[in-house]
């Protein structure tokens, strides 16, 4: 892990760039919190210059509940080299959906299960830098999707100790398996409007997680039409089991 970037903001956050091998990532800590702070890792669908604002957003409101939070670009997306496989699978979608046709299950396939594969070792290896260093202590939450990785990184990583998903991507069929090894505190957040999202796959999904304590938090409204509570309920959820 290096870092390459060293920023103060307005309400003294620190934000740091930093690289693990050639995954560009980036983390934020608060500038008022002496102890080693909880973790949160903060998902997203891939392109993290277009994210940013965003991720920004929601990394400020960890700072401010006395987390760090941190970020890595998925496979293919961003700076990243193309993936040829993903990228085709990415063009069969978007012909689907333009046609007005049914996305097929083998196109979620191609689509969101070599992305899993790569990305959640990757998570991990930049699980293992964080938690190095001093400022950060755990316990570790995940926050964000795609959630076909966040429901197997939960399902795999032990030191996840809680998670927020966001039910907004596609789901293949072996993420309701790997669901139902999900056994940490759950907290959904669906967007019931959601033009591209499977409204029925993701309550589906929701049933499946093993999680004995789980909350599925269902707004009206399309895919970026989250309301600011829903972003408060997630932070008290956190609050509640990371510290």
């Amino acid at each position: 892990m290096r870092f390459t970037s060293e920023q103060r903001l307005d309400d003294g956050v620190l934000e740091r760039e930093f690289t693990l091998g050639d995954i560009p990532g980036i983390l934020w800590t608060s500038g008022t919190v002496s102890a080693p702070a909880p973790l949160i890792l903060l998902g997203h669908p891939g392109g993290l210059r277009r994210m940013y604002p965003r991720l920004l957003d929601r990394a400020r409101q960890s700072t401010a509940d006395g987390f760090a939070a941190a970020t890595i670009e998925l496979p293919g997306s961003g700076d990243r080299p193309r993936i040829a496989a993903t990228e085709q699978a990415r063009a069969d979608l978007r012909r689907a959906m333009e046609a007005g046709e049914p996305v097929g299950a083998e196109i979620v396939d191609r689509l969101v299960l070599p992305l899993v594969e790569t990305s959640v070792p990757e998570w991990q290896a930049a699980l293992n830098a964080l938690l190095s260093l001093p400022e950060i202590g755990g316990p570790v939450g995940y926050s964000g999707g795609v959630i076909a990785i966040g429901t197997r990184l939960a399902a795999v990583e032990p030191r996840i100790s809680a998670a927020v998903l966001f039910a907004g991507s596609f789901v293949p069929a072996a993420t309701f398996e790997e669901a139902r090894q999900v056994t940490v505190p759950l907290h959904v957040l669906l967007q019931w409007d959601d033009e591209g999202n499977d409204r029925q796959a993701a309550l589906d999904l929701f049933d499946a997680f093993g999680s004995r304590e789980k909350t599925l938090h269902a707004n009206l409204g399309g895919h970026t039409g989250v309301p600011p509570y829903a972003g408060e309920a997630a932070a008290r959820f956190f609050a509640r089991h990371l510290t």
